[in-house]
C-alpha cells in the first residue's frame, strides 16, 4: 500500500526538498571528463578537441564561414552545401571567444560535449544597440571523433 507523506510546515518542506536535491546532486559529481565505461579522454585528445573548437570559433569571429563549414562532419558537408551554410550566420553580430571546456565524453559514441563561452554584441553601435552591449553566453556543442579527427556536429 502506498502511503503519502504529509508535510505540516514550510520548514519540513524545505528539509525534504534539500534532502532530495542532495540525493540528486550526488549522482552528478564533477570530475574528469569520462565515458560511461570508464574510458576517458587523454590530455592529448582533450587538447586537440579544444584546439579544433577554438579554431572553428576563430573562423566565425573572422566571418570566414567557408572555413567554419570545413569543421562540420564529412556527412554534413556532403549533404549541406557550403553556399547555403555560409548564409546562416549573422553579419550584424560580433563574437568574442571567452573559453572552451570539455564537459562530457561518451567513448562508445565517440561524442564530446563542449561548453563554449562567447561574448556577443552588435556589429554596429546604434543607439538601441548601445543599451545592451555585449552579452555573455554559454553555447553547448557536440563534437564527433571520427578517423582520428574532431568534427563539429550541427545535427547531433
Amino acid at each position: 500500500m502506498l502511503r503519502l507523506m504529509r508535510i505540516e510546515s514550510p520548514n519540513s518542506l524545505a528539509l525534504v526538498l534539500t534532502a532530495m536535491l542532495a540525493l540528486f546532486s550526488s549522482g552528478c559529481a564533477q570530475g574528469e571528463v569520462s565515458a560511461p565505461k570508464g574510458e576517458t579522454l587523454t590530455a592529448e585528445q582533450s587538447a586537440a578537441l579544444q584546439k579544433r573548437v577554438e579554431q572553428r570559433w576563430q573562423s566565425i569571429i573572422a566571418r570566414d564561414f567557408d572555413t567554419t563549414w570545413e569543421f562540420s562532419t564529412p556527412t554534413f558537408r556532403r549533404t549541406f552545401p557550403k553556399q547555403l551554410y555560409t548564409h546562416k550566420f549573422s553579419y550584424g553580430v560580433e563574437w568574442e571567444l571567452t573559453g572552451v571546456e570539455v564537459v562530457n565524453y561518451d567513448a562508445s559514441a565517440a561524442v564530446a560535449s563542449v561548453a563554449v563561452g562567447v561574448m556577443s554584441g552588435p556589429a554596429k553601435q546604434t543607439a538601441s544597440a548601445s543599451l545592451f552591449g555585449a552579452v555573455p553566453s554559454t553555447i553547448r556543442e557536440k563534437w564527433l571523433h571520427m578517423d582520428g579527427e574532431w568534427w563539429y556536429s550541427a545535427n547531433y
